[in-house]
């Protein structure tokens, strides 16, 4: 029969018991923490966007996006958003700005946010051509980028207007001001 375990040899065995609840429980903390999953189109897309001011520079035609992490509709247009700024990728910039980061304040209230996802369209120069408030499909969304990045006018689609030649002085403030976190 074997021979019985000697302190030095239980020791060891202690250490290997340890080690395999270390790595099973290191095991379910990847898995908890999404394992390998890809990161979410959203998540990709805002980390790879260019800085709203070189975009707006460059000369390239900008989509902005305003959205929020928590925004189903953001999440759903993702996906389109993503494939629409890989076809026209060094033609167009892709801009994520997150309302819920107070560093946009200023871009929130200087477009007018008041509900997302809002988009906001600008020419190679730098001009604001129109806005385009709530979600959007993947065609719609291609129209949008095929537009810009041919210098075509933009498509009707419903939500989306031309901005206005009204100076942004010159508008009437509303009374009460919307935040764009305050729909729902």
């Amino acid at each position: 029969m074997g021979e019985p375990a000697t302190p030095a040899s239980f020791g060891r065995l202690e250490r290997m018991l340890l080690a395999a609840v270390a790595a099973l429980l290191a095991l379910a903390l990847f898995w908890l923490r999404g394992g390998l999953h890809p990161e979410a189109a959203l998540e990709r897309l805002a980390r790879q966007s260019p800085e709203l001011s070189t975009a707006l520079t460059n000369g390239r035609p900008t989509l902005v996006e305003f959205y929020a992490d928590w925004c189903e509709a953001c999440r759903a247009m993702a996906p389109a958003m993503e494939a629409m700024e890989r076809r026209h990728k060094g033609k167009l910039d892709v801009v994520l700005l997150n309302v819920d980061n107070p560093s946009w304040q200023p871009q929130i209230e200087s477009y007018g946010v008041n509900g997302i996802p809002h988009l906001e369209l600008f020419d190679p120069q730098g001009e604001r051509l129109g806005r385009v408030i709530g979600a959007r499909s993947p065609v719609e969304l291609e129209s949008l980028g095929a537009a810009l990045v041919a210098g075509d006018p933009l498509p009707a689609l419903s939500g989306s207007a031309p901005t206005s030649a009204l100076a942004e002085e010159q508008a009437a403030p509303l009374a009460t001001p919307i935040a764009p976190r305050s729909h729902g």
